[in-house]
């Protein structure tokens, strides 16, 4: 929603101007234009001049983290570091963090929006109280690592707010944790008619578009293909976060939709379509089990693969149209097209380059950490999965080597080259859950191969309801 992402900018440039009162790297003059949220129209459009922003940092200073992303990783990052030694800016297109694992439950309000969103300023605090540290709400456009210096541009999507203007960060420590992007194949119609399931603005927009098109398919004089069509929920993509959400669909279906809205309730039904087998990664037998729970509590499985996006269906590959009022594209994620900018060396897979200690070897002071990286084939190691485990633990781990680095004097620009990193970064998986139809949840522990797999009935998440565990086997 526009109002969301607008309140969302304006309170993170007020928190941003009084921690700067002292020390502000711009002009006074461009703050004072972006806080007119106002309906006053303005005569002329303001003109922005490039900023200098942060320049390098000195002697007396203490050296500067910038991070860029406010996910698992960069978070993770940023709570870690010591704020003794380092001062740390974050450059995020969100001043939030979202716990992805429960998006699907906030579509049909299972979980309010608030519930899995937490403030940067909450997980490191110094970035609104310290001088020297800061939070930009902007995206990073490109890095000069022979500089160290990263080029950036405040973030002004809505209305009658002021044109987004450039400006620069010099930096003695990088950590790049900006993320992924879905995958859409370069499919036509999937990007203009879908929605993702990503941010808490998507959640928000599928919440919205679910409801009404309850409410327009009992308005009298809608035909009966209309009332199908409207109320037709199609999840493409059978991967953890789509198998969730049509669970939470049906379990929507079957609590709320039949109480509430009875006049319709015949029309509604899930329809999930996968190209292979759903929750690929899973063992066998949890993976047939979940495809018996689904079907049985109504959603429909469809193995397909979609060939084009119109606005009200879909057409697979071998010509069937399936017609749809709302459409969720969950098909895995990939490199962000700032990622694919980057003339660094790539993994598998395209995402930036990494050696065991999460650093990119052809840029000094340059570190990578989440969806956005993986090992190098030199490394010998396999390229992560695009997990929040595997970023936290990453975040974790950066942070701790960054930490006895500094407190070695290898904190600046520089000054790290010829020190020694520890340990190299190694990844233990700890196992998977995911949730089902029916308060039925999934779990595996340790890796897949050689785990031993329990499935949990009747489970609840303690933190936001009842909670019961009947039996494991």
């Amino acid at each position: 929603m526009a109002w969301f992402r607008n309140l969302v900018q304006l309170s993170s440039l007020k928190s941003s101007l009084r921690s700067r009162s002292a020390t502000t790297p711009f002009p006074n003059t461009q703050f004072v234009s972006i806080l007119q949220f106002s309906s006053q129209p303005n005569s002329e459009p303001t003109r922005h001049v490039p900023s200098s922003g942060l320049g390098p940092t000195s002697s007396k200073e203490k050296p500067r983290v910038v991070v860029l992303g406010s996910g698992w990783a960069g978070c993770r990052a940023m709570k870690g570091l010591d704020t003794n030694i380092y001062d740390v800016v974050c450059v995020s297109p969100r001043n939030h963090m979202v716990f992805t694992p429960l998006l699907a439950s906030t579509c049909v309000g299972t979980l309010e929006f608030r519930s899995v969103a937490e403030p940067i300023a909450r997980i490191q605090p110094v970035i609104s109280r310290e001088t020297g540290s800061y939070f930009f709400l902007a995206n990073c456009n490109r890095v000069d690592p022979d500089n160290h210096v990263v080029h950036c541009q405040t973030l002004t999507n809505g209305a009658n707010v002021p044109e987004p203007w450039d400006f620069e960060i010099s930096y003695d420590k990088l950590i790049i944790a900006s993320g992924s992007m879905p995958l859409t194949f370069g499919i036509h119609g999937v990007e203009e008619h879908a929605f993702f399931l990503r941010e808490v603005h998507h959640a928000q927009e599928i919440r919205r578009k679910l409801l009404l098109n309850l409410m327009l398919s009992d308005v009298p004089g809608i035909s009966e293909a209309e009332k199908q069509r409207l109320l037709h929920c199609v999840v493409v993509g059978g991967g953890p976060t789509g198998v969730e959400f049509s669970g939470e669909l049906s379990d929507f279906i079957t609590r709320d939709v039949h109480q509430r809205y009875a006049h319709v309730k015949n029309y509604i039904h899930v329809t999930l379509i996968e190209a292979n087998e759903i929750l690929s990664s899973f063992d066998d037998r949890l993976r047939h089990y979940a495809t018996r729970q689904l079907t049985k509590s109504g959603v429909r499985l469809v193995r397909g693969i979609v060939k084009d996006v119109k606005v009200d269906k879909i057409i697979l590959n071998n010509g069937t149209e399936v017609p749809y009022g709302l459409l969720v594209w969950s098909t895995g994620v990939g490199p962000s097209s700032f990622v694919k900018s980057m003339e660094v060396p790539k993994s598998p897979g395209g995402r930036i380059g990494i050696d065991e200690w999460l650093r990119v070897p052809s840029a000094q002071d340059i570190f990578a950490i989440g969806d956005c990286s993986g090992f190098l084939e030199s490394t010998g190691k396999p390229v992560l999965p695009a997990l929040a485990q595997v970023a936290e633990r990453q975040g974790k781990y950066l942070a701790e080597q960054l930490n006895r680095i500094g407190k070695a004097g290898g904190g600046y620009a520089n000054r790290a080259r010829d020190m020694e990193f520890g340990e190299p970064f190694v990844y233990k998986h700890l196992g998977a859950w995911h949730p089902l139809a029916d308060t039925r949840l999934l779990w595996t522990l340790g890796r897949a191969r050689r785990a031993k797999v329990y499935l949990w009935q009747d489970l609840q998440v303690g933190l936001f309801g009842d909670q019961h565990i009947s039996r494991a086997f």
